[in-house]
């Protein structure tokens, strides 16, 4: 039987991003749906990002950041930015990559990027939402369709995250 609360939030319509991070020559990525524009004028976005990982550190010092839209056959390259620590493992030297213009690696593959510079950061219950001002950005492959959380399923095992309710802890 499903987690019906895993259920419930996987129906929030939500991308499956690859984010990368950059401190200079130190570089990391790892997958996120929890991805928005949050503001036309400056052009904004804000992503929610895990504070024990490793890439979080990065962003921290380096303020650097990509977000990569994968396509809907890229459920793969979802699994291997967002199954492995990036402490533990160099994710980014079996996959192709290039340096944005904020020294954030991106994805030439991706459907699209958006290349971004760290202005806020804030806590956000067990995650940080961190705010950018979108520098760069393009449609590398525009009759792509983009890969959709709800369609990885438990890729990212967070089913057993969720309380059962609405009424319960985890």
């Amino acid at each position: 039987m499903t987690n019906g609360m895993a259920d419930l939030f996987r129906r929030l319509t939500a991308g499956v991003h690859v984010i990368g991070v950059a401190d200079g020559a130190t570089k990391n990525a790892f997958t996120a749906s929890s991805v928005m524009q949050v503001s036309f004028d400056p052009l904004l976005v804000a992503i929610a990002i895990n504070p024990a990982h490793a890439s979080y550190r990065i962003l921290q010092r380096g303020r650097a950041f990509s977000i990569n839209v994968l396509r809907s056959d890229q459920q793969t390259l979802a699994a291997h930015f967002g199954t492995q620590s990036g402490r533990t493992i160099d994710k980014l030297s079996s996959t192709p990559w290039k340096t944005g213009r904020s020294g954030a690696p991106i994805l030439p593959d991706a459907l699209a990027y958006f290349d971004c510079q760290a202005i806020g950061d804030i806590e956000a219950g067990d995650h940080r939402l961190v705010t950018g001002s979108v520098i760069d950005g393009a449609v590398l492959s525009p009759e792509a369709q983009p890969l959709i959380y709800a369609a990885t399923e438990d890729l990212d095992r967070s089913a057993q995250l969720y309380a059962k309710s609405f009424n319960e802890s985890k």
